[in-house]
């Protein structure tokens, strides 16, 4: 505390709460025997460096979860390992599970048809999931506005004209964008999992306002959104069985890979720059040895003079 209180002793007269100086404190210090008003004083400051102290501590635990909120389990997803690519046969079935239910309510502003080319779907299987929707182009030469066929370039459609249309549609909430939606929640993949497979009857004594549903691994437990993903509730192209809890695995594998596109090529860079660094440390180990080998193993003699 001495060493502490002799750090301030140049702040100037600067008063505490309890009014005395920082002066007066430090020249506490250089005494061998304390006064009871001197004690008192210490003792305040430490009551209120505690009560700081405690008062942050209670804030800190405010903002954490509650009860009622759960922290998403860890799966055992196959992209987890070091060297392990995302599942791209379960990332085209996310795609289609997005498509026919997530569509509805959520947009994919960022992800554009041809981002599926090479990844999910092959040039001519992309050109024909975006031939399937209508974007709004122009003008034309007359200053008309007109429909097309969607193109490569296009983007997922937005399925309501702006926000406040999207806030009508679903009694205030507005659903967010999942281009990165995975990146933005603590949890990743397994919260989205979680979420989607978490709806429950809420218990007693939580009061949902109409429109809302119960769900422990959302903060709060009050979510906008009804369950979506029920058994069969899409068929798949490739013949999976259309459980709610494959459905929700692949759906958050598909969002895994919409936020980061670059996950394959990250860990192929990776295998290449263990390869190449691992030659690299070789021949520097080596080129040490050759140079140093003479150094190191050298006798010096003193001789002298006669």
């Amino acid at each position: 505390m001495a060493a502490r209180v002799g750090k301030i002793c140049g702040m100037g007269l600067l008063k505490c709460n309890t009014g005395y100086s920082l002066n007066q404190i430090c020249s506490i210090t250089t005494k061998r025997e304390w006064s009871r008003s001197q004690k008192n004083l210490i003792g305040a400051i430490g009551a209120l460096t505690g009560g700081a102290g405690a008062l942050l501590f209670a804030l800190d635990q405010s903002v954490r979860a509650t009860d009622l909120e759960l922290h998403p389990p860890k799966n055992p997803w196959s992209h987890n390992g070091l060297f392990s690519s995302l599942d791209h046969a379960s990332v085209r079935r996310g795609y289609e599970v997005y498509k026919q239910v997530c569509a509805a309510c959520h947009s994919m502003r960022f992800i554009a048809y041809r981002n599926l080319i090479g990844v999910t779907h092959t040039e001519e299987e992309a050109k024909a999931e975006a031939a399937e929707i209508l974007v709004t182009d122009g003008p034309d030469e007359n200053g008309h506005m007109f429909e097309r066929p969607g193109k490569l370039s296009d983007y997922f459609p937005n399925p309501y004209a702006n926000e406040e249309a999207a806030r009508a549609a679903n009694n205030g909430a507005y659903p967010p964008d999942l281009s990165y939606i995975v990146l933005a929640r603590h949890g990743g993949e397994d919260y989205v999992f979680s979420l989607l497979t978490g709806y429950c009857e809420a218990p007693a004594g939580v009061v949902l306002r109409e429109g809302q549903y119960f769900n422990p691994y959302f903060p709060g437990g009050a979510i906008s959104m009804a369950q979506a993903l029920y058994n069969e509730t899409i068929e798949y192209q490739d013949g999976t069985p259309a459980s709610a809890s494959q459905m929700a695995k692949d759906v958050a594998t598909f969002l895994k890979w919409t936020s980061e596109p670059e996950f394959d090529d990250r860990k192929r860079m990776l295998i290449k720059a263990i390869g190449i660094f691992s030659l690299l440390i070789g021949f520097t180990y080596y080129l040490k040895k050759h140079k140093w080998a003479s150094l190191k193993t050298r006798k010096i003699e003193f001789k002298p003079r006669k």
